[in-house]
């Protein structure tokens, strides 16, 4: 780790010229990250609002985008460096210095930009928020950076990225060794997963895309997603390899009656439209709901889609099955969403499991008995899985897990814990990119 230094001692270059040109893309870079970590706002949320982000070439909105995005992965690396260049902490009234710092040590550090381009740019920015005083600290900092963390970065645990809220908890969930993986895994960019309709090794050839052993088909992610053959057609959807999962656990859905409790965006929805089944899709929240129609239309698939109230919804006539995909802190999701673990904390997960406990409540009250729930979440979180599984069991006699067949999951077996619960990580099928991670237990009513 750097060691404090007296920023005057430090050599410096001539600083940018103070009419230097803004860079466009870094600028808005700074505003999400500033959106995500002041505001709290979600990284989705804030490149959508962001009106400058969509008048930018498609080069540089995809420089800003990998840019925010790269610094939320590794913001507890770059804070450790810059903290060890400072004599004494940047005051609360300079945190714009500290997200501009945090943004060219990322550009330095991981993303390799030219020195002169991140450092000028960085300093340009500093003035043009009103902070001409730390001009030069800026430049000292990002040079010395430059010169002396190149390597150290890479040699920084993995963990040391996350917040100690969510390193903790992977250490005491999954060992010092797992989690250390985990955290490795999710600052790798992700790919763009795809579930096919059907005739999956046609659509890889045309799509450029590898065949995972789930079925799912995996391609970098580059340019369009609308753009890409087969997707006006309705041929294919987004899906991550791991969520996709779930639905297979439900069995033979063809002319049954499925429910999909918290259904939107409609992944899953139209998984089990796909295999034949009678959908109602119910979320809460009338824009999911709309946006959910909207992809199932695209897919030409029919389902009954319903806003409403999951916990307290109930059909006229019970379902033969129910599948929740119950809202959670989604740390599994992080690879993809790296502003989660600087959004969420573990008091949210504390109000979460409450929620997930009614939801699990209400899928069992509407469906029939010998009827089949899957219940599952985006969390690598204990609280939000098989601690829900098991308060669940204790207060409810009517219930019985079903375990899973690895034959049911492609034969993946290292994908189910040793009660049957289906748990998939970020470090595994690594070699292939990885899996979010994802909990799922089937049970049965009695």
């Amino acid at each position: 780790m750097l060691k404090p230094a007296a920023m005057t001692s430090t050599p410096m270059k001539p600083d940018a010229p103070a009419d230097a040109k803004i860079s466009a893309a870094r600028s808005v870079a700074f505003d999400l990250l500033r959106a995500v970590l002041t505001k709290k706002t979600p990284l989705d949320e804030a490149l959508v609002a962001h009106d400058g982000l969509a008048k930018l070439p498609d080069r540089d909105r995809g420089f800003a985008r990998t840019l925010v995005a790269t610094t939320l992965r590794h913001l507890g690396h770059v804070d450790r460096l810059i903290d060890g260049c400072l004599e004494q902490p940047l005051p609360q009234k300079a945190s714009v210095v500290r997200d501009v710092l945090r943004i060219a040590a990322t550009e330095l550090l991981v993303l390799n930009v030219a020195p002169h381009a991140a450092v000028d740019s960085a300093v340009t920015l500093v003035r043009s928020r009103g902070h001409e005083k730390f001009a030069k600290l800026t430049n000292a900092v990002l040079r010395r950076l430059d010169r002396e963390a190149r390597d150290q970065i890479g040699a920084m645990p993995a963990l040391d990225a996350l917040p100690n809220w969510l390193a903790d908890s992977w250490r005491g969930t999954y060992g010092d060794e797992v989690a250390e993986a985990m955290a490795a895994a999710i600052q790798r960019e992700p790919f763009l997963d795809i579930t096919v309709k059907d005739d999956p090794d046609g659509w890889a050839e045309r799509l450029g895309a590898q065949r995972l052993p789930t079925g799912t088909l995996r391609r970098p992610i580059e340019g369009r997603i609308d753009a890409l053959p087969g997707f006006d057609e309705g041929a294919w959807w987004v899906q991550d390899a791991a969520a996709a999962l779930p639905v297979r656990l439900l069995g033979d859905v063809a002319g049954k009656t499925v429910v999909d409790l918290c259904a939107a965006p409609g992944g899953k929805t139209a998984q089990l439209a796909n295999a034949g089944a009678n959908v109602v899709a119910v979320d809460r929240a009338a824009r999911r709901v709309k946006r959910m129609q909207g992809n199932l239309a695209r897919l030409r698939f029919a389902a009954t889609c319903v806003t409403a109230d999951a916990a307290t919804w109930r059909p006229s006539i019970a379902a033969d099955a129910v599948l929740l995909d119950a809202p959670c802190s989604a740390t599994g999701t992080v690879r993809r969403h790296p502003d989660i673990p600087w959004l969420k904390s573990g008091g949210d997960i504390a109000k979460l499991v409450l929620l997930q406990d009614r939801l699990l409540d209400a899928a069992l009250a509407i469906v029939k008995p010998g009827g089949i729930v899957v219940f599952c979440t985006c969390s690598l979180e204990i609280a939000e899985g098989p601690a829900r599984i098991a308060a669940l069991l204790a207060r409810n006699p009517k219930v019985e897990r079903a375990p899973i067949d690895p034959s049911e999951i492609y034969g993946l077996a290292n994908l189910i814990s040793p009660v049957g619960d289906l748990r998939t990580r970020p470090d595994q099928l690594g070699d292939l990119g990885g899996l979010d991670g994802f909990y799922a237990c089937r049970l049965i009513r009695r």
